[in-house]
């Protein structure tokens, strides 16, 4: 009998926080870019320089993630996951609001990196708390709902924080303050969010811990590579994971700087990046309820085929409207593919151990994330261009798409 879809209200509070931190991440992939270049230039810093230092901020940020992964996902199956996840909370919401106040581009960075560390940190262990949120049958359904209400409920921060920059002599502001009052609305909201699952949720799978040094977090992490390696499922997941994530992050993360990086009209890079989220919204639930009908693991296979695509496209962008169709394209199969890669390592681990195993996928997206950053900079500061990158971005996922999952 098929089980009904109402969700209660612990799932809903769960869902609730994917709306506020997407609003982080949206400001992240456009107005933050644009901000950071007017930081850079007002220092002299030469536009070829600019996407190369941007992609080496997201670089690092990824870096510190991913030695803190192994860290954050142990923790995560002790007891003290709430609090934890608390902290990583607050740390990328104060460094969000805290944006403002940079007074150079170089300490920009700085809060932004530091913002990163806390937003990504907080993943961990907020998807290590599906597994006992909500049932397999229901993970890809709340997962992909999660992400859908997250595209499309962090606009509502989003327009407010639009309109302000784009308009701050209405309201008699400076371009300066209403960037401020954006980056605070945005860290305002993000709390706002999570107050309901930090009043609902009460961990019930854990482990109990023999110790807590640090260094036991990195042991622990040796022997869940080694265990991984005999869950063949898992660890061929995991591989491919690393993999296609790699071309999903980086066009999340360079989207605008890449557009910028083009010449393209600021205010059309912003529309067609607000275009995403709606886009994004509908195609997540799609995906979700297809779930239901198909192997979770075909529909990834799916939406990596045709995310290589959409980068193929992305080589021979070179005017505005082309950029309003990527926006569209990378919306319909953008959500979906971050929604079910996540479930589907939640239906395949023990519930017990899910913040070790987030910890690991958290290791290797940011890992993958790293490489396409890297990859990035380095090719715009050699050849003062922004589009070669993709052409490596092409070939990973499409080695992917044929050999792995």
């Amino acid at each position: 009998m098929k089980e009904k879809m109402n969700l209660t209200a612990l799932e809903k509070s769960w869902i609730l926080y994917d709306v506020g931190n997407s609003a982080f991440i949206l400001l992240v992939s456009t107005l933050i870019p644009i901000y950071f270049n007017s930081l850079a230039t007002a220092a002299g810093v030469h536009e070829d320089l600019y996407l190369s230092y941007w992609g080496y901020a997201g670089s690092l940020a990824t870096v510190l993630v991913a030695l803190l992964g192994p860290v954050c996902g142990t923790l995560a199956d002790r007891k003290m996951k709430k609090t934890f996840f608390l902290l990583a909370l607050l740390l990328g919401a104060a460094g969000c609001a805290a944006l403002g106040l940079a007074p150079g581009w170089f300490s920009f960075l700085g809060i932004f990196i530091l913002a990163r560390v806390g937003y990504s940190s907080s993943l961990v262990f907020y998807d290590s708390m599906l597994p006992e949120i909500s049932k397999d049958a229901r993970m890809d359904k709340v997962s992909s709902l999660g992400y859908a209400f997250g595209y499309i409920g962090s606009v509502i921060p989003f327009i407010v924080c639009l309109i302000l920059v784009l308009m701050p002599g209405t309201f008699g502001l400076t371009q300066g303050s209403a960037m401020v009052i954006a980056f605070l609305i945005t860290a305002a909201w993000w709390i706002g969010c999570t107050v309901p699952l930090l009043r609902r949720y009460h961990q019930t799978a854990f482990v109990t811990a023999q110790n807590s040094r640090l260094l036991d977090s990195f042991r622990q992490l040796g022997k869940t590579l080694r265990e991984v390696k005999k869950e063949k499922h898992i660890f061929v997941y995991l591989l491919s994971f690393f993999f296609f994530i790699d071309g999903v992050y980086t066009i999340i993360d360079m989207a605008t700087a890449y557009g910028a990086a083009l010449g393209l009209d600021t205010t059309g890079l912003l529309l067609a990046l607000l275009l995403t989220q709606f886009v994004a919204f509908p195609f997540s639930i799609l995906f979700g309820r297809l779930s239901a009908r198909y192997d979770t693991g075909l529909l990834i296979k799916v939406s990596i085929a045709c995310y290589t695509g959409i980068v193929v496209f992305a080589v021979f962008l070179v005017s505005q409207w082309q950029f309003w169709l990527l926006a569209v394209l990378v919306g319909m199969f953008q959500g979906g593919i971050q929604a079910l890669s996540r479930s589907y390592l939640g239906k395949i681990i023990p519930p017990e151990r899910s913040g070790e195993f987030f910890g690991l996928m958290d290791v290797f997206g940011k890992g993958a994330s790293f490489m396409g950053l890297t990859l990035v900079a380095v090719v715009s500061q050699l050849t003062a261009g922004a589009q070669l990158h993709i052409f490596g971005l092409t070939l990973k996922n499409e080695n992917i798409a044929v050999s792995s999952l």
